[in-house]
């Protein structure tokens, strides 16, 4: 194990590819499309996950002194998931709840690890180099195999490379799309990668025609893109950019708030969301019966789920889930987890906020524009608490890296007099040939 907290140093490059690994495998890429065409969860579907636990496992071990550091997180993680654990005993289907919770706790410990050995501008860099591993794959499975890599049926043309459907592959290459920038940001010489992934998951997320992917492109770039000018544009420029950025959000919040539909609209989406108000309308009764507990986690949308059977007859439409993190936790948890989890994700945005200037340019303002996604993202998709997802695991990344301790060697030194440096001349000068040439310098 390393004798010492880790630096503002790579990780090597082994480690890096296991992490990337997980990664890869919390993105649910390819291997969904392959051991569960059918999207129902399967005994083989399981049996991938062990060896994916194991790594975890390891690269938890090898990295055991900087995780104790991050024992905060620890705390708040353990009571989410002793939270979660509970729900068993009232869950309409209590296997299932206890499996995903064991899934959740895991998944959760490699975000904390991810956070406390991927310091600085290494994590979005990490998730930039996978982003554009799996934008190489999609690439090869739409020209290979477009049976998978292309929609044939529902959203036919539309690709969705190495995932289930296209709105999977547009949230991924968005994330991608936002590591590659924050490398841009951060001032690493290596700008080839980080402009070739731009490109390529941008490109991809196009291919989608998923506007949530897009508007997630937008807003997570653009925030980095800000705070990147206003870091090179002094004090003026930051000060005249955030007048104009507060005033536009104010405009927009505004108008998104008195006249929803006709935003809506404008960005091509049916006003009721395609149904998805409708949903939300039938699953706040559910939560109002049982506002305190919840169904239980991860139970609701069992297959023989009997309440989320009245939901699909109810909208005329299989809804796999609440499409929207909040009501999704809501139907699991009950409003104790729902607030739970909100003050986790409030004290990631405000410890987020607080590094911008220090550690959040070194990164390249990810945390910030990472963050922007996630917030967005929940919204509209059921990431909050989830036992095998990216977006949340990235999240508790965020956080960990802003209540670990941070190496000495990341802070930025004070500067500060050293005494009696002005002696230092004369004497390195008296043991060079030029020393006769130079008249000492008096002491007082």
């Amino acid at each position: 194990m390393p004798a010492s907290p880790a630096a503002d140093t790579s990780p090597p490059v082994w480690e890096q590819v296991l992490a990337g690994f997980v990664v890869f495998m919390l993105t649910q890429a390819l291997i969904g499309p392959v051991f569960a065409p059918t999207q129902e969860e399967t005994p083989i579907l399981r049996l991938v996950w062990l060896p994916v636990y194991a790594v975890i496992a390891g690269l938890i071990f090898y990295r055991l002194p900087s995780m104790i550091r991050a024992w905060p997180v620890w705390l708040m993680l353990g009571a989410l998931v002793l939270h979660a654990f509970a729900s068993k005993w009232w869950s309409i289907d209590p296997e299932v709840t206890q499996r995903r919770v064991i899934a959740l706790a895991i998944s959760s410990a490699f975000a904390i690890y991810l956070g406390v050995a991927f310091r600085g501008a290494h994590l979005p860099r990490l998730l930039m180099l996978c982003g554009l591993g799996m934008a190489a794959g999609s690439f090869v499975m739409v020209l290979a195999n477009p049976t998978i890599g292309i929609h044939q049926a529902e959203n036919a043309g539309l690709w969705r490379g190495l995932w289930y459907e296209k709105n999977q592959m547009g949230l991924v290459m968005s994330a991608g799309a936002v590591a590659a920038a924050a490398c841009l940001a951060s001032g690493d010489p290596r700008r080839l990668l980080p402009s070739i992934t731009f490109v390529a998951t941008t490109l991809l997320v196009l291919a989608t025609q998923s506007k949530t992917s897009l508007l997630c492109l937008i807003i997570g770039c653009g925030a980095i893109g800000g705070l990147w000018a206003m870091h090179r544009g002094g004090a003026a420029f930051s000060i005249v950019a955030l007048w104009f950025g507060v005033v536009l959000t104010a405009i927009a919040g505004y108008v998104f708030i008195t006249d929803p539909a006709t935003v809506l609209i404008a960005l091509g989406k049916d006003p009721s969301l395609t149904g998805r108000t409708d949903i939300w309308a039938a699953l706040m009764r559910d939560v109002a019966e049982r506002p305190w507990t919840g169904f239980g986690y991860s139970a609701y949308w069992g297959v023989d789920s009997i309440p989320a059977e009245f939901i699909r007859l109810e909208t005329q439409w299989p809804v796999p889930s609440a499409h929207n993190g909040w009501i999704d936790l809501l139907i699991q948890l009950g409003w104790p987890g729902a607030i739970l989890t909100g003050g986790v994700v409030l004290l990631a945005a405000v410890t987020t906020l607080l590094r911008i200037p220090g550690a959040g340019a070194r990164e390249g303002y990810w945390g910030v524009g990472y963050l922007l996604v996630f917030l967005l993202l929940s919204l509209s998709e059921s990431v909050l608490l989830s036992h095998a997802n990216l977006p949340w695991t990235m999240l508790l990344a965020i956080l960990a890296r802003a209540l670990a301790a941070e190496p000495r060697a990341l802070r930025a030194p004070l500067a500060r007099p050293v005494r009696g440096a002005y002696q230092t001349a004369p004497r390195i000068a008296a043991h060079s040939g030029h020393a006769r040439r130079l008249r000492p310098i008096p002491v007082r």
